[in-house]
């Protein structure tokens, strides 16, 4: 036996204890908050409870090979329901999107905004379906040591998709610009523009359209918690309210952690914590990037989110509901190019309690809003509160229904909060953006080069972000730390 020590308690890292407890080792997760689950907490006031973090719940399969490995299900540990629609998108007052569960009937709204793009919407995801299956059965859970992971059949015969752009792509099939947006969307959760994604990244529509949007009744948070009672069925043990202040290192070993004080003896280190951070804990001589190499990152974007509790039940919004009646490109750019606060925002909105009644008091609607901002970007209160005030009002003007004097509470939720509560590299929401040099191989290793005993997991290395590439992460951890424990026994 081992003892592994694995810091925080997000998806990847919860993934990653699973993991190295299946393979023998006794584990221990240190967790700087009160709770498990990492950006996947709750906020309860009133009567609500809001998700914090991730809202969507896309992939199952995902999560269903995860539990798999450990021969369990989901709906041992919590339930999901599919969404239909999936989401709505408003493009302007009385111009909306719904996107249907049913192919046939997403044709068909394809078709009402543009005639024979229902057809054309079919042929692209023939292909999306192709890149899925490559990408999830061949190339995410590879550990990011080589670009020789990547050479196969699959990606070889369609090499130029990493060359193409996904923009490029949906242009050069789909002219109302409308559509265009339906299917570009999906890549802000791998945080980058869709002109600077490659085209190979097109999966991520099969996630969305054929495999759905899914809610989990309770909250995400419910998954990261049947994930820790996985976890502790086979021995994993958490400590709570335990922030790591600091690794040490003798020559190429990570001996001991050091926490409330304590300085605790390990075997080996799994940190899930924000990979910035994590090295910010190791001894200068020891860590794999400089501040330099982190500050010429192409980071995604970080958010300003605002919970709020109105007393009403509110009309003309589905549970996913986005609303783009904005440039979508100025915004990119005040994210990207020219990183600043934009003068109007694009945001999403969810409700859950139109599909979970139980998160809110009866005859009342519970809403998360999420505007995307540049990352390092420091909001006063008086940016959040005209941040606030605008949505409040465009969502009034989208849905035809007053709303200001229904609200009852809102807190807000931005880049400083990430950076305080996550130790997010400038207060970061998503990671890595998934651009073509940081993709695969070239993103952060999970190896540290100079200690043999120290692995990182998480969206900012292999595959990237999102919570079920997270779980992908976590594995992939655990088999690079396990390599190691394992032949460290021979």
């Amino acid at each position: 036996m081992s003892d592994v020590s694995v810091i925080g308690s997000g998806f990847s890292s919860l993934s990653a204890a699973c993991y190295l407890a299946r393979g023998g080792h006794s584990v221990t997760v240190y967790e700087k908050n009160g709770t498990v689950g990492g950006r996947a907490r709750q906020f309860g006031e009133d009567g609500f409870r809001f998700d914090m973090g991730p809202t969507f719940y896309w992939m199952p399969d995902i999560f269903e090979r995860f539990f798999a490995d450990f021969g369990a299900a989901p709906d041992e540990f919590y339930s999901i329901r599919r969404l239909d629609p999936g989401y709505r998108i408003y493009f302007g007052e009385g111009d909306y999107f719904y996107q249907p569960a049913d192919m046939k009937e997403l044709q068909e709204s394809f078709d009402r905004l543009a005639p024979g793009s229902g057809a054309a919407l079919a042929k692209y995801i023939d292909s999306a379906r192709f890149n899925y299956r490559t990408a999830v059965d061949k190339v995410i859970y590879k550990p990011g040591r080589s670009p020789l992971e990547l050479v196969m059949p699959e990606t070889v015969s369609r090499g130029y998709q990493f060359l193409d752009s996904l923009s490029d792509k949906v242009s050069r099939s789909f002219r109302d610009p409308r559509l265009k947006q339906v299917l570009e969307f999906p890549v802000l959760f791998l945080g980058a523009r869709p002109e600077k994604t490659p085209s190979f990244y097109r999966f991520m529509n099969y996630a969305d359209m054929v495999l759905g949007s899914w809610h989990v009744e309770g909250g995400m948070v419910r998954v990261a918690e049947g994930i820790k009672r996985l976890a502790e069925s086979m021995g994993v043990r958490f400590v709570m309210d335990s922030p790591v202040d600091s690794i040490d290192a003798e020559g190429d070993r990570v001996t001991a952690i050091r926490s409330n004080g304590r300085s605790i003896p390990t075997g080996a280190v799994v940190s899930g914590a924000d990979y910035a951070h994590s090295e910010s804990l190791l001894p200068a001589g020891k860590r794999n990037y400089s501040e330099k190499y982190w500050s010429r990152r192409v980071f995604a974007p970080s958010a300003l989110l605002y919970y709020v509790g109105f007393d009403k039940k509110i009309g003309n919004v589905a549970h996913h509901t986005l609303f783009f009646d904005t440039s979508f490109k100025k915004h990119a750019r005040d994210i990207y190019d020219s990183p600043g606060w934009t003068g109007q925002p694009m945001f999403y909105a969810s409700f859950p309690t139109k599909t979970d009644p139980g998160l809110g008091p009866p005859g009342r609607e519970a809403a998360i809003v999420l505007i995307p901002t540049a990352p390092g970007l420091v909001e006063d209160d008086g940016i959040k509160q005209d941040y606030f005030e605008q949505v409040i009002k465009r969502m009034e003007r989208m849905t035809g229904e007053r709303l200001s004097d229904s609200i009852l509470f809102y807190k807000s939720y931005g880049c400083s909060d990430f950076m305080s509560d996550y130790n997010a590299y400038k207060g970061n929401a998503y990671g890595l953006a998934n651009t073509l040099m940081q993709t695969g191989f070239m993103r952060p290793t999970v190896r540290n080069r100079k200690l043999r005993n120290m692995f990182y997991t998480g969206q900012l290395t292999v595959p990237g972000p999102g919570v079920p590439t997270a779980l992908v992460s976590g594995k992939v951890a655990a088999g690079e730390a396990l390599r190691w424990l394992n032949a460290k026994k021979v």
